[in-house]
């Protein structure tokens, strides 16, 4: 078989040598920065750490600190930045509540969260069928929203703008596509105003939109909820500055929060999107997947709701390993 060889033109590859010369100019450059501090520095801190720390604590706090002092060297952190960064964490601690956890909302806006859920979550199918995608849990979340039975509305206080959708659907397991019975399906979302009930206690009481549902016999639940509602981050507080900072808009698109679980499997966190939102592509924690873009049909027959959402979760069993990859730290 002929193999086409492709020649690049006199000014593509002075392009292309210009391109590489740089390249190698910027990691010439950043070397001759790192090199200008004392090289035995960071493993100074790092010898101090005492013989009784656990394997584990002691792994990630040297990965930290290594990664620290090393972006403080790669940017020549100036003495006002460092200070500007220990006022931001005062400040993060300052305006955080037993209702408003600001570190976990700065996690989210740097993309962490989502991060650390794809390396905590992250499960690939050796059968071609995955597990549902999970999501962020995000800051509101609460263990206290009651079981309701299923079919039942988590609707406690109407909003007139709210829009009621029937969702319904089975929870299954991924290695024999039956149905988990008594799966607990937890479900919560925003307001139509785009509040949650503890950011709204004049319109909302405790646990409106929320709700734990146990799937029947055959895995299936059904509730009836509203159309989710896209809304903005507070704008005010450290991780409202920091988007500013960084010239970003606060929008979050239109979401539903889901939780399943059950002893036997793996659960699931994840957050349900409706397809047409505006912020599908820029949502500010980085939070959508496309499996979790759904579509909410009209629905006919039901004098309590207009808009239906079938939605199916599966479920990975505890002991499912999914397909292997190799320990690119061993492999290293």
């Amino acid at each position: 078989m002929a193999v086409e060889t492709v020649t690049l033109s006199p000014t593509a590859a002075a392009q292309e040598e210009t391109s590489a010369k740089q390249q190698q100019e910027q990691k010439t450059a950043g070397r001759s920065r790192l090199d200008r501090w004392d090289p035995s520095f960071t493993a100074g801190v790092l010898n101090t750490m005492g013989p009784n720390m656990t394997p584990r604590n002691r792994e990630v706090m040297s990965a930290l600190i290594s990664h620290i002092h090393d972006f403080a060297r790669e940017v020549e952190l100036t003495v006002d930045e460092w200070m500007l960064g220990v006022h931001f964490i005062n400040y993060i601690g300052t305006v955080s509540t037993p209702t408003r956890n600001e570190a976990h909302r700065i996690s989210d806006v740097l993309g962490l969260e989502t991060l650390v859920d794809e390396i905590a979550h992250k499960v690939i199918s050796d059968t071609g069928i995955d597990p549902t995608s999970s999501s962020i849990l995000g800051p509101f979340w609460s263990p206290h929203a009651p079981f309701r039975e299923i079919g039942a509305s988590i609707i406690q206080n109407p909003n007139p703008d709210g829009r009621v959708v029937r969702m319904w659907g089975k929870i299954t397991d991924l290695t024999t596509g039956k149905g988990i019975p008594n799966a607990v399906f937890d479900i919560w979302q925003a307001s139509a105003n785009g509040k949650y009930d503890f950011q709204d206690p004049d319109n909302q009481t405790p646990n409106n939109l929320r709700g734990k549902f146990r799937a029947d016999e055959n895995g299936d639940y059904s509730l009836y909820c509203y159309y989710p509602t896209a809304y903005s981050l507070p704008s005010d507080g450290p991780a409202f500055k920091l988007i500013q900072l960084m010239d970003r808009h606060t929008m979050r698109p239109a979401h539903i929060h889901i939780m399943v679980t059950h002893p036997e499997f793996k659960g699931c966190t994840t957050q349900l999107y409706p397809k047409d939102d505006p912020w599908l592509v820029t949502d500010t924690v980085f939070a959508v997947k496309d499996d979790l873009v759904v579509s909410f049909p009209p629905l006919e027959g039901d004098d309590k709701a207009k808009l239906q959402l079938n939605f199916n979760v599966v479920l990975a069993p505890k002991d499912y390993k999914g397909k292997e990859f190799p320990d690119k730290k061993v492999a290293a």
